[in-house]
């Protein structure tokens, strides 16, 4: 299996709160710059069980197993394009340096360094503001306020649509800002985000003037009239203070969307509002509505303001009821032991892709969305997740069999003890959910 532990402890830590120094983030070429989110991925984890275990400790169901499973799957989901494609982000601002920039900053400044981190944030700003106010921007947007929990594993629920809108708020960089210098801050911007979702930390005192902190983002998640379209901001506040958007954490914050989906499948999920929003589109008379649809809030009807009402917001107030499906033990169980291999496979394919065939790349990316799918139909306990978990058990077990024998593990044919102990998991689920299949097809006949 890949080593997932590639940068030193304290490393992976500070780079969590953006507290590195110039000369260690400094690079001339982008080929250098490290993949600070993706050397993340361990320090994440470490963060979600620390969470997990206060959790355990104080019994404040802050998180339940369905709901952070679904937001790490969007996470997943949201990076599967990139293991096919190039990143719009970089390769479309290093374009636009490449041929229009007017003015070329010293990489190895120190001011240039600091202009790049505001540069970078502000940019931040404006694209999260309207992905709020643009409702073709909050179709892709809405994923990352779906959960109606707030806790670290919502940071990473993402969207798989987002990145090919926000890419063009940095653009104006390129005009004097090397890439190298441009991608060190854009990914450190991002991964400062990850730790203020949590309700662990109420205040951080004199630092909440400045940065964005747990407090001024729960607010930004908040569903309550008085958290709408609020603290827009990356790392600082100052934007939102600056701007008049800056709200301050009152009554307690009910999260999610306003209009809750009420469901763990991650197709619905990533695509849901646009289908809907296409949908008013279709139906909306006159051109100059259709497009108010896709370029008003997400709130707009004809005769509302441009964002929408906030009158038209329902009112809440903690404690709400959030959505869950219970399940039973023993499914409950299934899902952790399943979910945890997939997620395993998954970091195997994104630390191997680049050895490997865009065909085979692309089939391993299907599974994962299969994967993903299929946890989401037993979320939900929808009548189809039977037929769906066999097919993906088989599917498994059929992929594995094929990986040994091109070998993936090594030698061709060699099967390492771990994929024996695999295969053997994944046979006896397929027998399981055969059994479950056929039980409940006895019933039915019997009803009938």
């Amino acid at each position: 299996m890949s080593n997932l532990a590639k940068v030193p402890f304290l490393t992976g830590v500070r780079r969590l709160f953006y507290l590195v120094s110039v000369n260690e983030t400094s690079f001339k070429d982008v080929e250098q710059v490290p993949l600070y989110i993706n050397e993340a991925t361990p320090f994440f984890f470490v963060c979600i069980f620390l969470e997990m275990a206060i959790m355990w400790y104080k019994k404040d169901r802050k998180a339940l197993f369905n709901d952070g499973a679904t937001s790490i799957g969007a996470g997943q989901y949201s990076r599967l394009p990139m293991f096919l494609l190039k990143s719009i982000m970089y390769t479309g601002y290093i374009w636009v340096y490449d041929r229009y920039h007017i003015y070329e900053l010293q990489w190895d400044s120190a001011w240039t360094w600091w202009i790049c981190f505001l540069g970078v944030d502000l940019g931040y700003y404006w694209f999260h503001r309207l992905a709020h106010e643009v409702n073709f921007m909050w179709a892709a947007h809405q994923v990352h306020h779906s959960s109606e929990y707030y806790n670290f594993t919502t940071a990473l629920r993402q969207s798989v649509l987002q990145v090919y809108t926000s890419w063009v708020f940095y653009l104006p960089l390129a005009l004097f800002m090397p890439p190298s210098v441009f991608m060190v801050h854009q990914e450190l911007n991002i991964l400062y985000q990850f730790w203020i979702h949590t309700q662990y930390v109420k205040s951080l005192g004199p630092l909440e003037y400045i940065l964005n902190t747990p407090s001024h983002h729960r607010v930004h998640h908040g569903r309550n009239p008085y958290c709408i379209d609020k603290n827009y901001a990356g790392t600082l506040i100052i934007w939102d203070r600056l701007f008049g958007t800056f709200q301050a954490e009152e009554e307690e914050v009910v999260y999610g969307l306003t209009h809750p989906l009420n469901t763990f499948d991650p197709n619905v999920i990533q695509f849901g509002y646009l289908q809907d929003m296409i949908g008013r589109f279709r139906e909306m008379k006159g051109w100059r509505n259709k497009l108010k649809v896709l370029f008003c809030g997400p709130g707009w009807a004809p005769g509302k303001p441009r964002t929408g009402d906030i009158k038209d917001i329902p009112v809440v107030k903690a404690p709400w009821p959030q959505y869950h499906v219970g399940l039973p033990k023993w499914v409950s169980v299934y899902t952790v032991i399943h979910f945890s291999l997939e997620l395993l496979f998954y970091q195997e394919v994104a630390a191997r892709k680049d050895g490997l065939s865009q065909l085979s790349v692309l089939l391993f990316v299907l599974h994962i969305g299969f994967c993903l799918t299929s946890f989401g139909k037993i979320f939900d306990n929808n009548p189809s997740a039977p037929q769906y978990e066999l097919l993906r058990c088989l599917l498994t077990l059929v992929g594995e069999v094929l990986l040994c024998h091109y070998g993936f593990y090594g030698a061709p044919g060699y099967r390492p003890f771990f994929v024996m102990a695999l295969q053997g998991v994944f046979l006896f689920s397929f027998c399981l959910w055969s059994s479950v299949i056929y039980s409940k097809t006895m019933k039915t006949q019997k009803v009938d």
